[in-house]
This record gives structure tokens, C-alpha cells and sequence, in this order.
């Protein structure tokens, strides 16, 4: 323990491309990353301006989408300036806080998708009862315990993090300052974060994906009991949204915590990761949209009104 230093910031080693791909990957990505902005801004904008999308499941919309913006912020700029520049270092209080709040906003969409599914389960399984059992107190609760219990989750990540001693070298082989990544320059005992993020992982993936699908199971048997054909495309149409943003998080989620550790498949779940923290994000808002009409009237509605506003 005699011969360790102080580390005071550390080397993000990002992918090892040629200085011509890493210049089109920086391209790229800050195209992905305004869309991202964009796509996730204009549904909270939407949402907050458009009285007509003001019920319990575009409220927990509105949160998923500033959730999605904030992961895109957390991550992709210093992939950015790792792009730009890979020499340049990120501090470690820098380092620190990247990997809490990843965690903090990964665990909250989690509980989020958790909280979207009961709604639609409400929603179509008990209809009559949906404006009681989804009342905006109730909502709100959700919400909060969402965000809550996600910061609370990365917390614990944090403190048994930040006492570990690191004396090894100060790569990072990650485009950022990925938990497990982080743990490897540790040059003391890390079994018990190792097990805390196993652990971590099974708890907000494993249970809250395993609720979902009940969740979808039920939605699936009171569809089917519908006898207008009507009105089991619409219920349908209402879930096939949430259920392609479900298959995307908790698949690439589920494959890089709860899957093998070892050998030549972390560096294939660096690229998992950057769909989950890249991709996620920009596909969810053009999910909704594409798929959802009230979003698309909604959206045609504050295009009408700029345009009636510009004549005038």
C-alpha cells in the first residue's frame, strides 16, 4: 500500500480506430446526439404546451424522454471530446460523478418502464376504474420513487466506490467512466462492488422486467377478449410503443450486466453500451411518434399554430 499515488484523472481509451474513422465517428455521433436533443425536447415540449396529452401516460412519457436526455449529456459529450481528442483526460472527480449519474438515470428508466407498464395494464385491463387507480397524486408518487429509489440505487454504488485505492494505470477502456470498467484499475479488493453490481443489476432488471412481462400478459388476455377489431388495434397500438423501447433497454441492459464477464465479449459490450446510451435515447422519441397519433396531432397542432401566427 506504501507505493501508491494519488489519482488525480484518468485516460479514456474510447475505441481503437484510425484518426480518419474516429473524425467520421465524431460526425456521426454529433448528428445522433442533436437528434437525440431534439427528438426527446420537442416530446416534453409537446407534452407540457398540448393540454390534450396532459393524463398519467404522457406524463411518465415526458419523464422518460428528460431521462433520455439526460443519459445522451451524461455520456456523449466526453465520447465526443475523446473523439476529438483521445489524449485528453477526465478528472476524477469528473470520472466519479459520470459513473453516479449514468447509474442514476439507468435505474430510474428502469423503474420508469416498470411504472409505463402498470399504466397500460390499469388502462386496459380496468378501464372503468383508471381515472381512481391512476389519479395524479398516484402518479406523481411513481414518478418521484422512481427518481428516488435511482438515486439512492447509484448511491450506494458510489460510496463503495470512492474508497478504493487506485494505483494501476489510469486507463479507462471505455469511451467513459463505465462502472465495471473503472473497477479494474482498482488495485485493492473489489469482489464485494463486483457483487454489489451483479446484484444491482438482477434487482432493477431482472424483477422489474419480470413485472413488465406479467404486466404484458394480462394487457395480451383482456386484448384478446376484446370483440371489436377496432378496438384491439387501438389497445395494441397504445402498447406496441412501450414494448419496442422495453425490447431495446432491458435487451442490451440485461446483456451487459447479468451476461458473461470475461474474454472478448467486454469489448463487444462496449458497443452495446454505446446503443444503450446513444442509440436508446434518439430511437425512443421517434418510437413514440411514429407509432402514437396523438403525439403526431399534437405535433401537427403546434406546427399549425406557428405557421397561423407567422401569417399574421
Amino acid at each position: 500500500m506504501g507505493n501508491q499515488t494519488l489519482v488525480t484523472q484518468f485516460i479514456l481509451l474510447g475505441f481503437l480506430l484510425n484518426r480518419r474513422l474516429q473524425k467520421l465517428l465524431l460526425t456521426l455521433f454529433s448528428l445522433f446526439y442533436a437528434f437525440t436533443l431534439l427528438g426527446n425536447g420537442t416530446i416534453v415540449g409537446l407534452i407540457c404546451l398540448d393540454s390534450r396529452l396532459r393524463t398519467p401516460m404522457y406524463f411518465f412519457l415526458s419523464h422518460l424522454a428528460i431521462v433520455d436526455i439526460a443519459y445522451a449529456c451524461n455520456t456523449v459529450p466526453q465520447m465526443l471530446v475523446n473523439l476529438l481528442d483521445p489524449t485528453k483526460p477526465i478528472s476524477f472527480a469528473g470520472c466519479m460523478t459520470q459513473t453516479f449519474l449514468f447509474l442514476t438515470f439507468a435505474h430510474t428508466e428502469c423503474l420508469l418502464l416498470v411504472v409505463m407498464s402498470y399504466d397500460r395494464y390499469v388502462a386496459i385491463c380496468h378501464p372503468l376504474r383508471y381515472t381512481a387507480i391512476m389519479s395524479w397524486r398516484i402518479c406523481i408518487i411513481l414518478v418521484a420513487t422512481s427518481w428516488i429509489l435511482g438515486v439512492l440505487l447509484a448511491l450506494v454504488h458510489l460510496i463503495l466506490l470512492l474508497p478504493l485505492p487506485f494505483c494501476k494505470a489510469q486507463e479507462v477502456n471505455h469511451f467513459f467512466c463505465e462502472i465495471i470498467a473503472v473497477l479494474k484499475l482498482a488495485c485493492s479488493d473489489t469482489h464485494i462492488n463486483e457483487v454489489m453490481v451483479l446484484a444491482g443489476a438482477v434487482s432493477v432488471l431482472v424483477g422489474p422486467f419480470s413485472s413488465i412481462v406479467v404486466s404484458y400478459a394480462h394487457i395480451l388476455c383482456a386484448i384478446l377478449k376484446i370483440q371489436s377489431r377496432q378496438g384491439r388495434q387501438k389497445a395494441f397500438s397504445t402498447c406496441a410503443s412501450h414494448l419496442c423501447v422495453v425490447g431495446l433497454f432491458y435487451g442490451t441492459a440485461i446483456a451487459m450486466y447479468i451476461g458473461p464477464q470475461h474474454g472478448d465479449a467486454n469489448e463487444q459490450k462496449k458497443y452495446l453500451l454505446l446503443f444503450h446510451s446513444l442509440f436508446n435515447p434518439m430511437l425512443n422519441p421517434l418510437i413514440y411518434s411514429l407509432r402514437n397519433k396523438d403525439v403526431k396531432c399534437a405535433l401537427k397542432r403546434m406546427l399549425t399554430k406557428e405557421d397561423t401566427s407567422r401569417e399574421h
